[in-house]
């Protein structure tokens, strides 16, 4: 009786237990890092506290996992944020493989490689895009990881590795398809992982940002079939609210853009999807897209089971700017004026944080329509009159930039040849209309916040905006129409470049921004493996299959400088001119506002962490992010770098974050932003780093790959904890 007794009592307290652990884990869904950001609230958040301020300096790295396929002659990246789900990390490598690895000690599972899932194995590698992250679904059986590479969706079995055969075509649905018009020339892909609600997963996409852009629908899809069940218009069509605010009554046919490539946040207990959206297309002219442009640069509240519209709100009316909203929200919760308020919180990239009620998308601190210069010269456009600006918080970047912000930190001589560039550029406000005559546009095109997003304690109601502070040249220029004149394909070819290419690669093919050179691309690539690239894209890179194959070989003739190609007449077959794709302007490109050194030629700072207190709405602390050693080491004060990735602040009191260009990754007092603790990277970790336990151990993990910025790649990612008891 006595045994049966004991055997009873040890049966009640073991359920007993695993009941309060189920209750703890259900109360606190911040101990492990099962989605994109942390969690669907993508607060980048965690609760636990094993490595705290005491003890941060004792981290040290305990597992390295090489994907083994860093492209360094290409600069490959990887901004993946991993996820951790039953104690097994699933990440993505540079060529898009996505892997399985025991969490602990980065042991490999397995591998699954898109270039043999697909009949375009030859091209592949050209079509692959940056990816951030993938979505775990299950339902308590079956385990499925789904994620992006190239044009497709896949859904893996997440034990096995292998293509879900049920889902889609053998595994994989192709993004082009269910957008309501063909798109199938079109550049369609996705950046950022989609959000799981119940058996759906929510997807955003990434567009071509030029005239042949494909529009930016977000689309609800089954996990287990890979079948479409419901899709958002962002650009809609008549009889749907906010068509009128498109001029052109037939924009919704024609007109890209409106994307949501930034990814989501869910409100799973009221089944609130939030979606942030981009820029319609073209970014930098609205000549054929004259109106506010609903639902362009929008925060959108959309039922998760229906994708209907509960709220919206608008942040740039019009954008030609380029004022994607960047990142996904964070859902938060504000005490403010006795109350309690479940908010979303929205960074944006000219350098504001803009928080609204979850359920009924009112403002909680002011905003205000202002307004701005209308005056443009370009034909058609029509400049929105006002802008909507928040007063609390203040901007965490600056946002005018006049003849004193110059680098005060350069030679004398750079300074002159600065201020002569600067006599023939306009500049001043943020909202100056885009012109022929060159703009210093502050913030610059990268922001602002960027993709990373930003963090947020809960405990405190502190939010962390890591920000670029870099100054861009944007200039308009007039396209060259095509006529019936004779042409060589020399001719055509520079005409051609100008019109697709220049952006990007600029007039010396030297490449701007973050786009690369195309000098002496011939030794690199034979002619076919360029035609491939251009028909489908690669990474930032969008496809232009839209063109004929003569307009690409001229192209290519054009960038190789083949003497005898270029001689060759071009004839090409009269075609009907698509007015809303051969628009009167373009710019000449993605070109930063850089010393002749190579430095910003603003003033420090170039790269920030800011901390502010969504109670109050007032800046609590705000610190520098990333160094210039050989600056550092001439004795200027910090300076902070530009910076791609997020951070994640814990329980422990820390912020970790690496994303800036000196390849760091760092922790700092949450409270204070006193840098505790540092250690340089095999390659610079552009990328959002993941805070997990595995019994009882705390791991915070990084992909370093590196590649952007003009860093060199790599192909690891490295798990740092405490040394580990005897």
């Amino acid at each position: 009786m006595g045994m049966k007794r004991c055997c009873l009592l040890l049966i009640a307290f073991t359920f007993l237990v695993i009941l309060f652990i189920g209750c703890r884990e259900s109360a606190d869904p911040h101990t492990g890092w099962p989605a994109y950001g942390g969690g669907k609230d993508n607060i980048h958040y965690s609760s636990l506290r094993v490595i705290d301020t005491s003890n941060v300096s004792q981290l040290q790295p305990v597992w390295t996992y090489h994907t083994g396929d860093a492209d360094t002659a290409h600069h490959s990246q990887i901004q993946c944020n991993p996820i951790v789900v039953n104690g097994v990390l699933y990440g993505t490598s540079p060529t898009l493989k996505l892997f399985a690895v025991d969490a602990a000690t980065g042991g490999h599972k397995w591998t699954f490689d898109p270039a043999d899932s697909t009949q375009q194995n030859s091209v592949i590698r050209f079509i692959l895009n940056n990816n951030r992250g993938v979505a775990y679904w299950s339902d308590g059986s079956a385990q499925r990881i789904l994620y992006t590479a190239g044009s497709f969706l896949y859904a893996i079995d997440a034990l096995t590795g292998k293509p879900v055969d049920s889902f889609g075509t053998h595994g994989h649905v192709d993004l082009h398809d269910g957008l309501g018009r063909d798109v199938q020339d079109l550049y369609v892909t996705a950046t950022t992982p989609g959000v799981v609600y119940k058996d759906l997963l929510i997807l955003g996409s990434r567009v071509d940002e030029g005239p042949a852009a494909a529009p930016g629908h977000i689309r609800a899809y089954d996990v287990r079939t890979g079948q479409i069940k419901w899709m958002f218009h962002t650009i809609p069509r008549p009889g749907e609210f906010g068509y009128d605010t498109w001029e052109d009554s037939i924009a919704y046919k024609h007109i890209g853009g409106a994307n949501s490539w930034g990814g989501f946040s869910l409100d799973e207990k009221r089944g609130i999807l939030f979606a942030p959206t981009g820029s319609a297309s073209f970014d930098f002219y609205g000549g054929k897209r004259r109106g506010a442009n609903l639902f362009a640069n929008c925060l959108l509240a959309l039922d998760a089971a229906t994708g209907e519209r509960k709220w919206h709100f608008q942040f740039i009316h019009h954008d030609v700017w380029d004022r994607d909203l960047p990142a996904p929200p964070a859902l938060v919760t504000i005490k403010k004026d006795g109350a309690t308020i479940d908010a979303v919180a929205q960074p944006t990239k000219h350098g504001m944080v803009y928080i609204f009620d979850r359920e009924t998308g009112k403002p909680v601190y002011p905003i205000e329509e202002k307004p701005i210069d209308t005056n443009t010269a370009l034909v058609n456009e029509q400049i929105w009159p006002t802008q909507p600006i928040v007063s609390t918080p203040k901007p965490f970047v600056r946002q005018r930039f006049t003849a004193n912000d110059l680098n005060p930190h350069l030679p004398d001589s750079s300074v002159a040849k600065l201020k002569t560039a600067l006599a023939g550029y306009r500049y001043g406000d943020m909202f100056m209309p885009p012109g022929k005559q060159t703009q210093v546009l502050l913030p610059g095109l990268d922001g602002g916040a960027e993709w990373g997003g930003p963090s947020y304690d809960p405990a405190t109601g502190m939010l962390y905006v890591n920000a670029n502070e870099m100054a861009w040249l944007l200039t308009m220029r007039d396209n060259k129409p095509a006529d019936n004149k004779a042409e060589t394909y020399g001719q055509a070819g520079k005409r051609l470049y100008e019109r697709h290419c220049v952006a990007c690669h600029g007039n010396d093919l030297k490449g701007s921004g973050n786009n690369p050179s195309l000098v002496n691309i011939q030794a690199r690539y034979k002619d076919p493996d360029i035609l491939a690239l251009i028909n489908t894209g690669r990474r930032m890179m969008p496809a232009f299959k839209q063109l004929e194959e003569q307009e690409k070989e001229a192209i290519v003739s054009f960038i190789v400088a083949s003497k005898e190609k270029q001689q060759k007449a071009f004839l090409l077959p009269p075609k009907p001119i698509d007015s809303f794709r051969n628009l009167p302007y373009g710019m000449t490109g993605y070109y930063k506002f850089l010393s002749p050194e190579g430095y910003p030629a603003i003033s420090p700072p170039w790269g920030t962490i800011t901390a502010i207190n969504l109670n109050t709405g007032e800046h609590v602390w705000k610190t520098t992010l990333g160094e210039y050693p050989e600056l550092k080491a001439k004795g200027v004060p910090p300076t902070g770098t530009e910076n791609y990735g997020s951070s994640v602040v814990t329980a422990g009191g820390l912020l970790f974050i690496a994303a800036a260009r000196d390849g760091k990754l760092r922790a700092f007092n949450k409270y204070t932003g006193k840098l505790l603790w540092e250690y340089t990277l095999p390659a610079p970790g552009f990328a959002t780093p993941a805070v997990y336990e595995v019994q009882g151990r705390q791991y915070i993990v990084i992909a370093c790959g590196g590649g952007k910025l003009g860093t060199a790649s790599g192909d690891s990612y490295v798990a740092f904890s405490l040394p580990s008891e005897p």
